[in-house]
């Protein structure tokens, strides 16, 4: 119920004193909730001079004011109202809220976090190490995520110590009965209850990789396969067997029976699924300058297989995951060229750009004519028109595909060229 007399709620809530109440508000909720210091208003129309005039007991005839707060406060508690001016304003609108405590609160619960993790270190067997103060230092200039409550950034904190404790405190990572390895769900299970615990992209993740590049004096990768070693480097291994890049007809040399395995699928035109786990043992050594095509959609390495086609193939599964740009950055290293293919639609664009700026890779039927053809093949057949959707990506590799696309509106998958990309993969080089 409110301590307002109704009469008098209805008055103070009136137009000529909304914006006295807006100012006074922010006023102390800026100052402690105290009512001191003073507040003023310009461009007064008739309405809040005469209100004014009213409430403070004066006339004001200008059409600016200052009002002194503890005069207004005075002037509240002596009127029909009966409260001073913070218990009028809560009165009329929501709680105030003391911003200076809300700040202070704030900056003593954000020192908290940090002071945690320095008392959490100094308990720690890594106390008598160097990095673990220049990993506390960097941590603390970086700040809490966006969203990360304190009480939650103290505790994954903590978290953090106990990792990096089990990795590089004096007792270390050895586990003879796996030649001092474990994987990284077994370690996040240990430490954090969670098998999922330091999956890649999490804080803590993030935390525990500083703390091992800090230890290891290397620079943070910006990439998840530089992620991946750095988890080696500390006798982890990370999960390299879910990810897989389709392959096609690859035939590299050598005689260990990964090479084998890889040229018997080619010789039964046979796709293959390769894993990082399978990168770091394979040797791709291929003849010198062989020309490895690349393409967006599985459809397509399904199509070649069917059709016994002879060139080999990358397909980047329409994303182009670590694990793709880790074999093609293998085949590039062995001086393999690479043609590329993927869907006429932006995020197509997109991919091709980074493709072939990346490997030097010639368009493979991308063209501005092989889109405008395709364009009206589909629409000559009936097909149904796929509308081009999203922000224009311009194609490096021809200045007149972007407007060509804008001005037909058509997106076209790889699967509208499938027949001429499949003719292309038959033919010997």
């Amino acid at each position: 119920m409110s301590a307002l007399p109704a009469a008098t709620r209805d008055w103070l809530t009136g137009p000529g004193l909304t914006r006295l109440w807006q100012g006074a508000r922010k006023r102390l909720e800026s100052n402690g909730v105290q009512a001191t210091g003073s507040l003023r208003l310009t461009a007064m129309n008739a309405q809040e001079r005469n209100d004014l005039s009213l409430l403070l007991g004066k006339p004001l005839t200008g059409a600016a004011v200052t009002i002194r707060l503890d005069v207004l406060d005075a002037r509240l508690r002596a009127s029909a109202a009966g409260l001073g001016l913070r218990q009028t304003l809560e009165e009329l609108g929501p709680p105030l809220t003391d911003r200076r405590a809300a700040r202070a609160d704030v900056a003593a619960r954000r020192e908290q976090v940090w002071s945690s993790l320095a008392s959490s270190l100094d308990a720690s067997p890594l106390a008598d190490q160097e990095w673990p103060r220049q990993w506390c230092d960097l941590l603390r200039r970086a700040g809490v995520p966006r969203g990360v409550t304190p009480e939650t950034a103290i505790w994954t904190l903590q978290q953090a110590v106990q990792v990096l404790t089990a990795l590089l405190g004096p007792e270390g990572p050895e586990r003879p009965e796996r030649n001092g390895t474990r994987g990284r769900g077994e370690l996040a299970a240990m430490t954090t209850g969670s098998a999922h615990g330091l999956d890649d992209g999490t804080w803590l993740a993030r935390l525990v990789q500083r703390g091992v590049a800090l230890a290891h004096g290397t620079e943070f990768p910006d990439d998840a396969a530089g992620r991946r070693a750095l988890w080696r480097l500390v006798s982890v291994t990370p999960d390299e067997v879910s990810s897989t890049v389709l392959t096609y007809g690859l035939r590299p040399d050598g005689e260990g029976w990964r090479e084998r395995a890889l040229r018997e699928r080619a010789d039964h035109h046979a796709e293959v699924h390769v894993t990082p786990r399978d990168l770091h043992d394979l040797r791709l050594q291929l003849p010198a300058a062989t020309l490895i095509h690349i393409c967006e959609n599985p459809r397509v390495v399904e199509a070649a297989a069917d059709s016994a086609c002879v060139q080999p193939l990358v397909c980047t599964s329409g994303s182009g995951a670590t694990v793709v740009f880790t074999l093609l950055d293998a085949l590039a290293a062995t001086g393999c060229r690479f043609a590329y293919h993927g869907d006429f639609d932006w995020p197509g664009i997109a991919l091709a750009n980074r493709v072939i700026r990346r490997y030097e890779a010639r368009p493979w039927r991308m063209g501005t004519t092989d889109y405008e053809h395709l364009a009206a093949r589909s629409q000559a057949e009936g097909i149904p028109q796929l509308a081009l959707d999203g922000q224009p990506v311009d194609a490096d590799w021809d200045a007149d595909l972007a407007p060509a696309m804008t001005a037909l509106g058509v997106a076209l998958h790889e699967e509208a060229t499938l027949d001429l990309l499949v003719d292309d993969l038959s033919r010997r080089a």
